[in-house]
């Protein structure tokens, strides 16, 4: 493994501090999109900075695991497109490269009869984004691959799969040092400005006038930034006066886990048929690589973009959430849903209740609190959920060598390929690469 730890960033600094191209963000996304770019470009030189001491520590490293198959999404659809292109390459990818993966399928299961046309719309769906191998199966059929879970009929997905995306994300990170890529880890990026001179013994004159400097003190150099930071990508906009909408909103979900003994009771994916009225999905099992059963999660506002725990604090993001007044047009048009997803946090009784509209055998004596994710929920000013892609540059000197990924929603991971595709075109159109 080729991976750049911080006991050595100050060398690698000090020895080569300047790029044609820089990617801020060492999740699954920026690593992807990295990796894309070098192999495109290799004349080139490409840095990835990442302000925590390893890679995809965050979203990347703290979320289902799911390989998604691309039923959810409007078809014609960015999303649509992305998500089925990224499973077959994401696949592809891990044989190509050795990493493990169960493709155990999913089931999207109707619990109560008026739930059966929005499934049966959901298939329709499904057909349209060329979702493979789709059907609609009975009660005795879900049975027969669930035997634990009771519905009245389901929509089977057998291409869904899981794997572990931390590793894929790492894998990218090793493909791009590989080949000359550079990874600089405890590195935050703090400001951004245009350089008023060249740097010390260069012969090139302001080759690379982009100044990236970090928490630190210390800087880099470079002729074009690519940002795809996740919780902060609404604010590393600000920095280079790129604009402030939409703005990131952090929203914590809790997962519980089947006890190793009970984890028998579930083979593959169970999720409910997504009610529209709602802006989540609502709970789901989830069986992992290592074997272990995640059951949720629910969604409720985190006090901290990285707050993982419910005690977690931070007096900015808490502020910068509440005063923005798209997240009180939400609040307000889903009240009841946000109460009840207080109470099962808090609660584990009522969490269980909704999972036992699938397993009923599923009892409190059986789960334990597992590992929480923030989910980074990019809000308009009207409180609606950004559901696409979000792509911003600027105007001005620094706005014109930026780019920022504002959005990346989620299927991002499954689809971190086809994503880097896209971003790595953008860039070529953008900054004539």
């Amino acid at each position: 493994m080729l991976l750049v730890s911080s006991d050595v960033t100050l060398f690698f600094f000090f020895l080569n501090s300047t790029f044609d191209v820089v990617v801020v963000g060492g999740g699954i996304v920026g690593l992807a999109s990295a990796r894309e770019l070098i192999l495109r470009h290799p004349s080139l030189t490409f840095s990835v900075l990442e302000k925590e001491k390893e890679l995809a520590c965050h979203q990347s490293g703290r979320n289902s695991g799911v390989i998604h198959s691309g039923i959810y999404y409007t078809p014609g659809s960015l999303k649509a497109k992305l998500c089925v292109q990224g499973a077959a390459l994401c696949y592809e990818y891990c044989d190509q490269k050795g990493i493990p993966y169960k493709q155990c399928g999913k089931l999207i299961v109707a619990v109560e009869q008026e739930e059966i046309p929005r499934l049966k719309a959901l298939y329709e769906r499904g057909l349209l984004n060329n979702v493979r191998d789709l059907k609609l199966i009975s009660a005795k059929e879900i049975q027969a691959k669930e035997p634990f879970c009771r519905g009245v009929m389901a929509l089977d997905s057998p291409y869904t799969g899981i794997v572990n995306y931390r590793q894929v994300a790492l894998s990218y990170a090793e493909d791009f040092q590989e080949v000359g890529g550079a990874v600089l880890t405890d590195f935050e990026v703090t400001n951004l400005e245009m350089a008023k001179e060249s740097p010390s013994e260069s012969e090139d004159g302001i080759k690379y006038p982009v100044v990236v400097r970090n928490s630190k003190g210390e800087e880099i150099r470079c002729q074009h930034i690519v940002t795809c930071a996740g919780l902060y990508s609404d604010r590393l906009s600000e920095i280079s006066g790129c604009s402030h909408e939409p703005r990131i909103v952090p929203f914590r979900g809790d997962y519980l886990v089947l006890k190793p003994e009970k984890c028998y009771m579930v083979k593959g994916n169970i999720y409910p048929v997504p009610d529209p009225q709602f802006p989540f999905l609502g709970v789901h099992f989830t069986p992992r690589m290592d074997g272990s059963v995640w059951l949720g999660p629910n969604a409720v506002l985190a006090f901290k973009r990285e707050g993982y725990k419910l005690y977690d604090f931070s007096a900015r993001d808490f502020i910068d959430a509440v005063v923005y007044s798209g997240l009180w047009k939400l609040v307000f048009r889903n009240v009841s849903y946000g109460v009840s997803e207080m109470y099962r946090a808090c609660f584990l009784s009522a969490q269980v209740k909704q999972l036992q509209k699938f397993i009923p055998e599923v009892t409190i004596s059986d789960i334990l609190r597992g590992p929480s994710g923030v989910r980074a929920q990019a809000l308009d000013q009207d409180g609606n959920l950004v559901d696409d892609f979000v792509f911003d540059g600027g105007t001005g000197d620094i706005g014109s060598r930026v780019l920022h990924v504002r959005n990346a929603p989620s299927p991002a991971a499954t689809s971190s390929l086809a994503i880097a595709k896209m971003i790595a075109d953008e860039v070529e159109r953008r900054f004539c690469l």
